[in-house]
């Protein structure tokens, strides 16, 4: 290798280390604003109705699901003596 291609590698490495130090400083120039694509422009669907339990429906849920463990826990009980 000569001189001028050691030269010119190690004035290209400098440069990008340069670059790299400025970038961490955050000293480089202006940050241009991004675009944003017009996919992102455009508003979402509005959300579908979810269906809720009215607080008779979940009183309702709840006594079945007791009455549903108390048997399991019945028969476990005779199932085990």
């Amino acid at each position: 290798m000569d001189i001028q291609a050691i030269v010119k590698e190690l004035k290209r490495e400098r440069d990008r280390l340069n670059t790299a130090i400025v970038a961490l400083e955050g000293t480089d120039l202006p940050r241009t604003r991004r675009k944003t694509s017009p996919a992102a422009n455009v508003p979402a669907p509005p959300r579908k109705k979810r269906n809720r339990l009215t607080p008779e429906g979940r009183k309702r849920m709840s006594d079945m699901m007791k009455k549903r463990w108390a048997e399991k826990r019945k028969k476990a009980s005779r199932d085990g003596k």
